[in-house]
């Protein structure tokens, strides 16, 4: 029975590679970290609406920010210029109401507890 030798030439030896090797759970999560960005200006937030509105102009639709009152938060809403139907909501109003209502029932639910 004959046994087939293996050339290690060219390979790179053990040392070598320990170098070189990363902890790939590290690189995942440094990918998708999330970094904060400052607050973007109200005059800088206006430019970007109207350069968008300007985009969507050929397609009759504009983009409104509106206040979510409960969550003191923006969503986008686009709108058809000549039904004023609203097309699309950025992110989805109903959704926004029931996160609304859920840390609301959350909040009294702790109070009560405490």
């Amino acid at each position: 029975m004959a046994v087939n030798s293996i050339s290690t030439q060219g390979m790179p030896r053990m040392q070598d590679t320990e170098a070189v090797r990363t902890n790939p759970v590290q690189d995942i999560e440094s990918a998708y970290q999330v970094k904060e960005t400052p607050p973007v200006s109200k005059e800088k937030l206006e430019k970007i609406v109207e350069s968008l509105n300007e985009f969507m102009a050929p397609a009759n639709t504009h983009t409104e920010f509106v206040l979510h009152e409960k969550l003191n938060e923006y969503y986008v809403t686009v709108v058809d210029d000549v039904t004023r139907e609203v097309v699309r909501e950025i992110p989805n109003k109903k959704v926004l109401d029931m996160y609304a209502a859920m840390t609301e029932f959350v909040g009294l639910f702790i109070d009560e507890k405490s």
